[in-house]
């Protein structure tokens, strides 16, 4: 099948689902797109259906676009390799309004969608491999050097036998740095349909490539073309399921504490603040790292902590050693091996609920 019959596959398959459907009526919280948006995605890696629904239904009021851009990106980035069938369902969705109004309306196509990423088997591998690439020490010069390759150039790099984070950053060059940027990577204009064409004459499975292909053209996520690069790599043994270990959380008014993180205004308020207190973690942060740096770089040591932990995690070992390798060994310059101030962190986690609880 070329790539219109299997997206037209697709949404008949998601109609089907519809019928058997029925929509909850989640109440709308008053709270920022960017909130509501950080809550979709937690609450979604978590299996928290309830609050998935509510941010759900506080985007489609207030920002509809955000939400279906939102929704697409989060099944490359949380589900994955784990269960391309809903990676494939959410992406048909994106069809646009009068497809969604055919077969069950916005609302009821949102709320089936959200549910089925909560309930999925879910692994985080392409977005790990994509920090991997883009902040390794290791792969700093390639970073520069595939600037200037040519198009045949790159897509033979794909190809090729090399380490998979460098795949990764030709494959990024390919589909182009300018849709989504990185101060890590030179400003290129890419040429997608070189690489997703290569990548169905170099085997990979047919749907998943067509699944992808929309789904970057939709969001422009370097992300949906490394799912494929991991699709090809995933054993077919069973794999490990099992809920990441969750550290302590508190409400925060109607939110989670989980909810706020370094991309809100309150999150980045909420780390502010707990920078001022005393305790392992803030004088690790101080001695080591430079204070216009402190709340990004806490807010990349939240994610490891809290922010990317998931429920049902499909977990193996390229997997694990992908999420191992950017937690540890990407966190800047001025710390080479983040194992010391995760632990910390995750021991003082009670101490930013305090915090979060006053934003």
């Amino acid at each position: 099948m070329n790539g219109p019959e299997t997206l037209a596959v697709l949404r008949d398959d998601l109609a089907q689902q519809l019928l058997q459907h029925e929509p909850p009526v989640p109440d709308p919280l008053d709270i920022s797109p960017w909130l509501a948006m950080a809550l979709l995605q937690k609450a979604i890696r978590r299996g928290e259906q309830s609050f998935a629904l509510q941010a759900a239904a506080t985007l489609l009021r207030q920002s509809p676009e955000r939400f279906w851009r939102r929704a697409c990106s989060i099944a490359f980035e949380d589900v994955g390799v784990a269960d391309p069938n809903t990676v494939g369902l959410v992406t048909a969705s994106l069809a646009g309004r009068s497809f969604r109004a055919k077969i069950g309306r916005e609302w009821s196509v949102a709320s089936y969608i959200v549910e089925r990423m909560c309930n999925a088997q879910k692994c985080r591998s392409a977005d790990d491999l994509l920090m991997l690439s883009e902040r390794h020490h290791a792969y700093e010069h390639l970073r520069l050097g595939l600037t200037y390759g040519t198009i045949p150039e790159l897509v033979a790099f794909v190809r090729s036998n090399a380490s998979l984070p460098k795949r990764a950053l030709a494959a990024w060059y390919l589909v182009g740095t300018d849709r989504y940027p990185s101060p890590q990577l030179r400003t290129r204009k890419g040429a997608p349909q070189a690489l997703f064409d290569d990548l169905c004459e170099a085997g990979h499975p047919h749907t998943l490539v067509e699944v992808a292909r929309e789904g970057f053209r939709r969001t422009g996520q370097v992300l949906c073309p490394l799912v494929v690069l991991l699709a090809s790599l995933k054993p077919e043994q069973p794999a490990v399921i099992e809920d990441d270990d969750f550290p302590p959380e508190v409400m925060c008014g109607v939110l989670p504490g989980w909810a706020l993180d370094v991309y809100s205004r309150e999150g980045q308020q909420a780390l502010r603040r707990f920078l001022g207190r005393d305790c392992h973690t803030t004088r690790w942060v101080r001695r080591r790292v430079p204070p216009a740096q402190r709340i990004k770089f806490l807010g990349d040591i939240l994610f490891a902590v809290e922010g990317g932990l998931l429920q049902n995690h499909h977990r193996w070992p390229l997997a694990d050693e992908l999420r191992r390798s950017w937690a540890i060994e990407c966190q800047g310059p001025f710390c080479p091996d983040a194992t010391e101030i995760i632990s910390l962190l995750r021991a003082d986690i009670l101490l930013l609920n305090e915090e979060r609880q006053h934003v």
